[in-house]
């Protein structure tokens, strides 16, 4: 079943608009142009509902129907809204240049990664000078309890907020080494609030390892992570730990140009860093 990857599904009670949300969400998961029986096969919606709010989501330009199938796809509306949305929220415009700066100095793979929710989302991604084939592209969703980013974010998150996204991981196990459990997560968590960045020790893909730094505001908020990631075959964990120092760098500098553009902090309390 579509489902956000390495998020529990879960209803929501935010009245129509969370179901229309809903509605969006399970379409973008097919990856595809998506029949309305399939829908209904993965919906807990009653068919009268699911065919009201695809309507209604269809003529607000959010979804469009193919002529030819009569399959539902996601709108150019959308595009729209995307575009701004990454530009006025997304860490990505502030940071391209330093993380192409960072990916030039390190010649590997840098990703940059925001929050959604209880997943992680890529907002941009660099490249190493020999790519590599990998799941993370800019735009896509993965889960944060076994990406190097992710656990850089939550490993700051205050703990209510922390505590609301434990709740929601799937816990599933992608490799042997991916961590299956809220309370294996929280001591891995509390390794990387001492040192201060995150491993992915092929936790998510095999083969694939990387090095992760928290963006942070000075009081201490998560604004999102960015990564250097390579292959097993090429580097060791050890061998990314030393470029630790490059990438607080470059997190630094990314959160003080947050700041000289007042992106706006986030709302919850601010955490008190303890390494």
């Amino acid at each position: 079943m579509p489902q956000r990857h390495g998020v529990k599904s879960q209803a929501r009670g935010d009245g129509t608009v969370g179901k229309a949300l809903d509605v969006l969400d399970l379409v973008a998961g097919f990856g595809r142009p998506v029949r309305f029986s399939e829908l209904q096969g993965h919906s807990a919606f009653p068919k009268a509902t699911l065919y009201r709010l695809l309507q209604t989501l269809t003529s607000q330009g959010m979804l469009r129907v193919e002529p030819e199938t009569g399959s539902y796809a996601l709108g150019v509306r959308l595009v729209r809204l995307a575009h701004m949305a990454w530009q006025t929220t997304s860490l990505a415009p502030i940071a391209r240049p330093h993380i192409d700066a960072l990916s030039a100095e390190v010649g590997e793979t840098v990703h940059l990664a925001q929050l959604d929710h209880a997943q992680v989302l890529y907002v941009d991604k660099r490249n190493a000078r020999v790519p590599v084939q990998m799941y993370s592209q800019a735009g896509k969703v993965g889960p944060a309890y076994c990406t190097g980013v992710g656990k850089a974010m939550l490993a700051f998150l205050p703990e209510a907020e922390l505590g609301d996204i434990l709740r929601q991981q799937s816990f599933h196990r992608f490799t042997p080494n991916t961590l299956t459990s809220a309370e294996a997560l929280r001591a891995e968590l509390a390794a990387i609030r001492a040192r201060g960045h995150a491993f992915d020790a092929e936790e998510h893909e095999p083969g694939i390892i990387c090095i992760a730094m928290p963006v942070l505001t000075a009081s201490g908020h998560v604004l999102g992570a960015l990564s250097v990631t390579a292959t097993t075959a090429h580097r060791s964990l050890a061998q990314l730990g030393e470029l630790a120092p490059s990438l607080r760098e470059t997190a630094h500098r990314i959160a003080r140009d947050v700041a000289n553009w007042r992106f706006p902090d986030r709302t919850s309390q601010p955490f008190s860093r303890t390494g």
